[in-house]
């Protein structure tokens, strides 16, 4: 068995830095180490401890440059990495000029195959290991980033993306077909390895009442998947909810009646929550995700970063409605809504944001998004001084946080220097 240390600074939490004052839950180690061994990580420390404890090991010097669990997008849409930053649409425009048109061509296997594989080497090259992504209404979509996920060796949460109304007619299922289908790719692929199945409803307004009571009565047999949706982004939107659901109490009731809320629900964007929403999303355990990129992109609103003090949250890129494909810049805008809203996040609470926290939000807290023994290995480094700005602001730097923020506001796919997917090293 081969043993891998790797040396360098190394940043762990002892707690939520959103709960707790970051001072205290947040390890900055400048002469740490991680120890990976059987696709795990199997021990987190001082470099010459380890070294001392591990003489077999074969060991990796990154020097000053900072080793990170490998970043986790909580919210995704794959078939829309070819249509990324595309001009000058809200909402519901951008789905029909942009991206229902792309997600038709997913029907066929080897363009779906081909979108799936180049979107997971993009997220390599950009320090992201794993993802929780959309696919299409085309089971072939949902096959294609599963076999690409496994070929890679990485951690991918996926579902078909159900609609039966108000879409583009290639695209839309039926109450029955959203549940056979989906019940039969998670038959096959969920916890087969590192794939995780997810059901998908897009969001209410593309989903009958019948579709969405079958899905709920997909997920109550199949409690241990996680379902994922989209729940007040923009204010037209939510008026589009209120007319097709006029009875009932608000956005988030148009999933609760039909049994789609609960501890395992990942609810993207969010931005719009009534009081009631919060109280039962808090009361239920769910999960928000934060898009920044995507919400300024698209001129959707300032998400309200306060919501994590009372329950779990996300961070993701929303490719393609966010426009990049990095949680280096997706941290950025993080921090900038955040000083928009008077509340700037400090950059331990950014890390942790795109890594445990995304996690813990998808329900794999303490396997992936952490540096720490039993975790699986991914692992992503991050050189800080990637580029001439970013060198000599790292000169000029009085503290590790100094020499690290820069990075999370200017950084991108230059800054990553080396990527370990399960143990296995990738040359991003």
């Amino acid at each position: 068995m081969t043993k891998h240390l790797l040396l360098g600074q190394t940043l762990t939490f002892s707690g939520n830095p959103m709960h707790d004052a970051w001072e205290d839950v947040t390890h900055l180690d400048t002469q740490g180490a991680v120890l990976i061994a059987r696709g795990k990580i199997a021990g987190v420390g001082k470099g010459t401890d380890l070294a001392a404890e591990h003489p077999d090991a074969q060991l990796i010097d990154y020097g000053d440059q900072l080793i990170l669990p490998g970043f986790v997008d909580a919210h995704a849409h794959y078939p829309q990495t070819a249509m990324i930053a595309s001009w000058g649409k809200r909402l519901i425009d951008w789905l029909n000029e942009y991206t229902f048109p792309e997600e038709t061509r997913l029907a066929d296997p080897a363009y779906a195959a081909d979108i799936a594989g180049r979107y997971l080497d993009l997220l390599l090259d950009h320090g992201t290991t794993s993802v929780c992504t959309y696919c299409t209404s085309s089971p072939a979509s949902v096959t294609a980033i599963f076999e690409a996920a496994e070929a890679r060796g990485m951690r991918v949460l996926a579902g078909k993306t159900c609609m039966d109304r108000n879409a583009p007619e290639a695209l839309v299922d039926t109450a029955q077909r959203a549940y056979d289908e989906s019940k039969a790719l998670l038959e096959k692929w969920h916890d087969r390895g590192r794939t995780n199945y997810v059901i998908t409803p897009r969001f209410s307004p593309t989903s009958s009442e019948d579709q969405l009571q079958a899905l709920g009565a997909l997920w109550a047999e199949h409690p241990e998947c996680l379902m994922q949706t989209h729940i007040s982004e923009q204010i037209e939107e939510i008026a589009w909810v209120r007319e097709l659901f006029p009875d009932a109490r608000d956005y988030l009731d148009t999933y609760e009646r039909f049994g789609l809320l609960g501890a395992r629900a990942v609810l993207g964007h969010a931005i719009y929550l009534e009081p009631r929403e919060i109280d039962r999303i808090s009361e239920m355990g769910a999960a928000l995700v934060h898009c920044p990129t995507s919400n300024t992109f698209i001129g959707s609103g300032l998400f309200d970063m306060s919501l994590a003090r009372r329950v779990s949250v996300g961070l993701a890129t929303d490719t393609g409605g966010g426009s990049s494909f990095s949680m280096l810049r997706t941290m950025a805008a993080a921090y900038e809504i955040g000083q928009l809203r008077g509340a700037p996040l400090h950059p331990a609470q950014l890390l942790w944001l795109a890594t445990e926290g995304s996690a813990q939000a998808l329900h794999l807290g303490g396997i992936i998004g952490r540096l720490a023994p039993g975790a699986e290995a991914d692992v992503t480094v991050l050189n800080l001084g990637s580029t001439p700005a970013l060198g000599q602001r790292l000169a000029n730097a009085r503290s590790g946080w100094e020499a690290i923020f820069p990075t999370i506001m200017m950084g991108d796919d230059r800054a990553v220097s080396d990527v370990w997917v399960n143990g296995a090293r990738v040359t991003p």
